[in-house]
C-alpha cells in the first residue's frame, strides 16, 4: 500500500532550493568572496538590498545630471568661444553671473526681508517673524508675504551684475597698480578697495528699486501695485531725486557690507584650501562649489553684523524722512527717537537671511564661472597671462 506522504526525495526535489540556509555550493561561494567580519550577510537581510538599490539609482541620477551640466557647458562654450582670463568677454561672463546669482536669490528670501523691514520701522508691529507671516497671510493671502518681490528683483539684478562685473574688473585694475609683489602682500586691502568701488556703481543702479521696495514693504496697504507703478508715483510727487532720496545711507549700508562679502569670502575659501588636503585643482567641481556656499554662509553672517546700523537707518529713512529735511538732520531725529539699540533691531533674521543669501550667491555665480569654463573664485590666482 502507497504512503500517504511523500517520500524524502520527492520532498527534497520540491523544496530543496528553497532551504533557509545556503548550500555547500553557496557557503563555497561566500567564503571565496572574502567577506569583511563587519559586513552583514546580505542575503539573510532582503530590505538592505532596498536601500542599496536607492542609493544607486541615486548614483545614476546624479551621475546622469552630471553628465547633462557637462553637454550643455561643452555647447555653451563652444558657442561663446574661449573666454581668456581679464578679457572684456571675460567681465561681461561675470557680469552676467553676478545678475543670475543676486535676482532670485533675493527674490526668494523676500518673505523675510518683508518682516525685518517692518519690525525696524515698527517693533512692536510682531511680536515674532512666525506671527508676522501669519498675520500678513490671513490679511493678504500667500502673495503678501512676496510684498515688494517685483523691485527686489529688479533691483537686485541690476545690482549684481553691476557689483560683481565691477569687482573683477577692479580687483584686476588695483593689483596692476600694485605689482605683482604687492598684489600678493596687500591682497587683503585689494579685494576691500576693488569691492567698494564695485558697490559705489552697483548701487547707483540699485537705489530707485530700493526706494520702491522698502515703501511698498512698510506701508499698509501697499503704496504702489507693483515696480513701475511706485517708480511713477514717487517722480510725480517727489521728482526723479525722490528715487535717490536713500542713495547715502545705501552706500553706507552696502559698501561696508561688500566689502566685507568679498574679502572674507576670498579669505575664507583660502583658509579652508589651506586646511583641505591637496590642491584646489583636486578638488571636483561639485566640492568647489561646496566650498563656495559654505565659505559664503560665514561670510554673509560677519557682512550682516558690519551693515545692519545703516540698513535700519535705510528703512527709517524711505519712510519717515520729511519733505526737504536734510540728510544729516533726518539721520539725527530718527537716532534720537529709536536710540543705539533700536539700530540692532531685526539682527537675528538678518543673520539667517544674509548668510543664506551670500552663500548662495557665491555657489550660483561660481557654478556659471564653471559652466563657462572659468575658475572658481579665491583659493588660487590664476597665472599671469604670458605676452
Amino acid at each position: 500500500m502507497p504512503s500517504l506522504f511523500p517520500s524524502a526525495s520527492a520532498l527534497s526535489a520540491t523544496f530543496g532550493h528553497a532551504a533557509p540556509y545556503p548550500s555547500q555550493q553557496n557557503e563555497q561561494q561566500s567564503a571565496s568572496a572574502k567577506r569583511s567580519p563587519y559586513l552583514a550577510r546580505t542575503e539573510l537581510y532582503g530590505s538592505w538590498s532596498v536601500s542599496e538599490d536607492a542609493q544607486k539609482k541615486t548614483q545614476e541620477l546624479g551621475d546622469a545630471a552630471a553628465k547633462e551640466f557637462s553637454k550643455a557647458s561643452e555647447a555653451a562654450q563652444a558657442n561663446v568661444g574661449k573666454i581668456e582670463l581679464y578679457s572684456a568677454k571675460y567681465y561681461a561672463t561675470c557680469t552676467f553671473g553676478g545678475l543670475m546669482a543676486c535676482g532670485a536669490t533675493h527674490w526668494g528670501v523676500t518673505p523675510l526681508d518683508l518682516v525685518k523691514c517692518r519690525r525696524q520701522v515698527d517693533s512692536k508691529l510682531y511680536t515674532s517673524n512666525m506671527q508676522g507671516w501669519r498675520t500678513i497671510m490671513a490679511q493678504d493671502g500667500f502673495r503678501g508675504i512676496y510684498t515688494g518681490g517685483a523691485p527686489t528683483f529688479f533691483g537686485y539684478s541690476v545690482q549684481g551684475a553691476l557689483k560683481y562685473g565691477c569687482y573683477e574688473f577692479f580687483k584686476k585694475f588695483y593689483s596692476d597698480l600694485a605689482g605683482p609683489e604687492n598684489a600678493v602682500a596687500y591682497k587683503t586691502w585689494i579685494y576691500l578697495a576693488g569691492s567698494a568701488s564695485a558697490e559705489f556703481f552697483a548701487d547707483i543702479g540699485l537705489c530707485p528699486f530700493e526706494a520702491v521696495k522698502v515703501r511698498m514693504q512698510t506701508t499698509m496697504p501697499p503704496f504702489a501695485k507693483g515696480t513701475w507703478d511706485g517708480m511713477s508715483k514717487i517722480i510725480s510727487s517727489e521728482g526723479v531725486g525722490g528715487l535717490y532720496k536713500g542713495l547715502y545711507p545705501l552706500w553706507g549700508r552696502q559698501i561696508p557690507y561688500t566689502m566685507m562679502k568679498f574679502a572674507s569670502f576670498e579669505t575664507i575659501v583660502e583658509m579652508m584650501y589651506a586646511r583641505l588636503p591637496g590642491e584646489k585643482s583636486d578638488y571636483s567641481k561639485g566640492a568647489q562649489t561646496g566650498v563656495a556656499f559654505t565659505s559664503g554662509y560665514l561670510a554673509g553672517i560677519l557682512c550682516a553684523i558690519v551693515s545692519h546700523p545703516a540698513d535700519v537707518m535705510v528703512s527709517k529713512l524711505n519712510t519717515n524722512r520729511k519733505a526737504g529735511e536734510g540728510f544729516g538732520a533726518a539721520m539725527g531725529r530718527i537716532y534720537k527717537d529709536i536710540g543705539f539699540s533700536g539700530l540692532w533691531s531685526g539682527l537675528p533674521v538678518r543673520i539667517v537671511m544674509i548668510g543664506t543669501l551670500t552663500g548662495l550667491q557665491w555657489m550660483v555665480y561660481d557654478s556659471f564661472k564653471i559652466f563657462m569654463g572659468l575658475p572658481t573664485t579665491g583659493g588660487q590666482t590664476p597665472p599671469p597671462e604670458k605676452k
